[in-house]
């Protein structure tokens, strides 16, 4: 087999290794084992961090993670965002003996502060250059705050729409995973790591996390190896070739090996086939996880067989600080595995440029950025898939015309801030949300027109106490628009359903707003596909809008009234019943 190139030619740089080489000679073996460990901002009896991007499982390590930082035995840290609070424990870094500083990492996924359509809602515009412009304007954002690092971007393949982390990538084709997955790394990276408003892609979860059995998060997968290469590896090898620095190990299991302990991934395909040349980083907790998998008894057994498989850094097991000291004594683990893993850190610390720029600059961005709003309601519109207008003897009921002088706006979704940006919504306040309620209620205005507005029923209930009102809009419109579907936390993380028809009484008020004869537009925000079998054969015009994000109601508006055509396309098949 011939040789393949570095995957990322600046952690290849010469000047870059003599600056790793000069270091990795002065560090003790506690400092070499601080680059390897991560934490979030607080891990013992500390209330948790409020500010934090993103809200993990608790965690009580009593770990006192700033005098890590101070003693030169912290490496990173996990969704600790904001520029006062990143420069604190970078202050502490940079006073002690070496002065390494920090790496920043967040669960930024589809924007920091603007938020744009979740990853599958994005994989629906298939437009990669859109998506590299979205990437590299959330990294402007969040680089301001601190952030050096996302957790992003997913490029698991799902087949199988009860897992509730389809929302986070791409769907079913490896093709347009692939392309995807490189614009994502392009988007963050930019052409120069060093950039200050670049970051390191961290690209998840290696391997085949996307396949678990049943779409039950965290389960096993199982597979031929012709499988896995043909539909599962493709867009984790374009990320690669695409120069992404970080990779994250998947909770699950493959065919029977845990990802995290699993060699035949980390070295023979990442490393040896691909030549990787950038560091992995656990899942959270994912090392601890392995005694659970049943392949390590020990904390000991787990950290060695990880950090041999090619983990180097450990999110928050708090094992390998724990561990390896023991493990270099006992001779189970080599020092030269460790300075391996060290060095794979400090590469993409020094590619990055946080030797010499180690402090955010410019303004900090704590709202949704005015100018950033154009492209976002542009994503949005784009992603959203017209899968139904007219037919079989019903006339379509889009776009809206001129003739539209009173709508009716109903549903749990048609004033629901706090549920269009979707799982993992960055740094979003809800305050900076144009709502489908205030995008159709500008929008009328301007046309002469009056928007009725009728909440209708919640997502998940069975309390009809809201139907007459909404039926009463219905009435008295011209046509109706009913937005409905799954709350942001049906999906995400640990978001798997059984059933994937609409939640609650949502069929039950669909189906008598049809009743009353006015021609029914279903908006369906979700976060992967629904089974929708009663409305494509009674509601006139169906559109799937994901969750569109921050400009979701002036997005909305401009396809409705026929500003902007609707021209996304399905990245993952919608089922006709859950089987």
């Amino acid at each position: 087999m011939a040789a393949v190139a570095p995957s990322n030619a600046a952690l290849a740089s010469p000047e870059i290794e003599r600056k790793v080489d000069a270091l990795l000679a002065r560090m003790t073996l506690s400092e070499k084992i601080g680059q390897l460990v991560q934490y979030g901002a607080s891990g013992g009896a500390d209330a948790v961090d409020t500010d934090a991007v993103a809200v993990n499982p608790e965690t009580r390590t009593h770990v006192d993670v700033m005098a890590l930082a101070r003693k030169g035995e912290l490496g990173s840290m996990l969704n600790v965002t904001g520029a006062a609070k990143t420069r604190r424990f970078q202050e502490a870094a940079l006073r002690s003996r070496l002065g390494i500083p920090l790496l920043f990492g967040a669960d930024i996924i589809h924007g920091y502060r603007t938020i744009y359509p979740v990853p599958l809602g994005l994989a629906a515009t298939w437009d990669p250059p859109l998506v590299e412009a979205l990437s590299h304007m959330s990294a402007a954002e969040a680089t301001t705050a601190g952030v050096k690092w996302f957790y992003s971007p997913m490029v698991d393949i799902s087949r199988d729409a009860r897992w509730g982390r389809s929302t986070e990538g791409a769907g079913e084709d490896a093709y347009l995973g692939s392309a995807m997955a490189r614009a994502y790394v392009h988007g963050y990276q930019g052409k120069n790591l060093a950039d200050p408003q670049s970051v390191a892609a961290s690209v998840k979860h290696f391997a085949a996390y996307g396949a678990a059995e049943a779409g039950r998060e965290y389960n096993t997968t199982d597979m031929s190896d012709i499988r896995l290469r043909q539909v599962y590896l493709p867009p984790y090898r374009a990320a690669v070739e695409a120069g992404a620095v970080t990779m994250m190990s998947a909770f699950n299991a493959l065919n029977g090996v845990p990802a995290t302990a699993n060699a035949y991934l980390m070295t023979d395909i990442l490393r040896k086939e691909w030549s990787f040349n950038g560091f992995v980083v656990s899942d959270f907790t994912a090392v601890m996880e392995l005694t659970q998998h049943g392949v390590a008894l020990d904390a000991a057994t787990a950290t060695r067989k990880a950090l041999q498989a090619g983990v180097e850094v450990d999110m928050m097991s708090h094992y390998y600080d724990t561990q390896i000291p023991t493990l270099l004594k006992e001779g189970a683990l080599s020092m030269a595995t460790v300075d391996e893993a060290v060095r794979r850190v400090l590469r993409v610390k020094f590619a990055l440029g946080l030797f010499d720029r180690p402090y955010p600059s410019g303004d900090e961005v704590t709202k949704a950025v005015e100018a950033n709003r154009p492209l976002v309601r542009r994503a949005a519109a784009e992603s959203f898939v017209l899968l139904k207008n007219g037919g079989s003897g019903t006339p379509p009921a889009l776009p809206l015309d001129a003739h539209v002088r009173t709508l009716a706006l109903i549903g749990p979704l048609a004033d629901a801030a706090g549920e269009m940006q979707g799982a993992w919504g960055g740094a979003q306040q809800f305050t900076d949300v144009v709502t489908l309620r205030h995008g159709l209620e500008k929008r009328m205005r301007e046309r002469g027109g009056r928007l009725l507005y009728a909440e209708g029923t919640e997502v998940e209930t069975d309390s009809a106490a809201g139907f007459a009102e909404a039926l009463k809009a219905a009435g008295e419109a011209d046509v109706v628009v009913m937005a409905m579907g799954e709350s942001s936390r049906m999906s995400g993380e640990a978001g798997s359903r059984a059933y994937l028809d609409l939640p609650g009484n949502q069929q039950q008020l669909l189906a008598q707003v049809v009743a009353t004869g006015k021609p029914v537009v279903l908006l369906v925000f979700s976060g992967r596909p629904l089974v929708l079998d009663w409305a494509d054969q009674h509601v006139a015009s169906i559109m799937e809008t994901w969750f569109p994000g921050t400009e979701a109601g002036n997005a909305v508006a401009d396809v409705l009234f026929g500003d902007v055509a609707p021209s996304g396309k399905l990245p993952m098949s919608f089922p006709r019943a859950v089987g």
